[in-house]
């Protein structure tokens, strides 16, 4: 899929990306840059699960489709984070750009045969392994929580990502807030209304977030 949709327009996926990644990374030797316009897929659901997946710039989300045709987001990738890896040789999710997005691509057999001599290449994939069975254990705790406290481990986890201090930048939107955390847009929505009336947080922009009383969020989130 990738690389047919590569070929068939390379004006929207095969640019080379402006920011290199860095050498640290299991990826930064053997992967290639590509760009991905906002909203499009870089895998789908049920493909091959050829290729792992570095953010260099932009942002991804992973989602499925539930029979009753709603989408449930798995996760949201940032600069830096790798995505696409699985237990099975297919996806179990697809993965599209949230924004324009600069993501490195890597052979998985490469990055898999190259560990095998490596030591801290396999290191940093069991590291990143495990990373990732967390992240899905701590998403599916927070889908039994109140809209409240869903909302409010959301700021506290996408704040623990964000480097830029009391400040949330959401480069997804409030649907997408919505489809993580399984609720409706509307509750998610009048949830950030009543944090900002308690003074919990205030918004800068409709994606700009300031965390105002940390304290306040991590009661919520206990």
């Amino acid at each position: 899929m990738l690389a047919a949709v590569a070929t068939a327009n390379p004006s929207i996926y095969a640019r080379p990306a402006v920011q290199a990644p860095s050498t640290e990374s299991p990826l930064g030797l053997m992967g290639a840059p590509m760009r991905f316009a906002r909203n499009n897929e870089i895998y789908g659901e049920g493909e091959s699960a050829e290729y792992l997946y570095q953010v260099i710039s932009g942002s991804v989300r992973t989602y499925r489709m539930l029979d009753d045709g709603r989408r449930q987001i798995s996760a949201f990738y940032l600069p830096g984070d790798i995505f696409g890896v699985e237990a099975g040789d297919v996806h179990l999710s697809s993965a599209e750009a949230i924004c324009d997005a600069q993501v490195l691509v890597a052979k998985r057999s490469a990055v898999m045969a190259r560990a095998e001599h490596e030591k801290n290449l396999g290191r940093q994939l069991w590291m990143l392994t495990a990373r990732e069975l967390q992240r899905v254990q701590e998403h599916s705790l927070a889908l039994i929580k109140s809209a409240e406290e869903r909302v409010a481990g959301f700021l506290l986890e996408m704040a623990g990502r964000n480097l830029a201090g009391a400040a949330v930048e959401l480069p997804m939107s409030r649907q997408d807030i919505a489809d993580y955390l399984g609720l409706t847009i509307e509750t998610v929505s009048r949830t950030i209304t009543q944090l900002v009336q308690t003074g919990t947080i205030a918004l800068e922009t409709s994606r700009r977030i300031q965390l105002r009383n940390r304290s306040a969020l991590n009661r919520l989130n206990a």
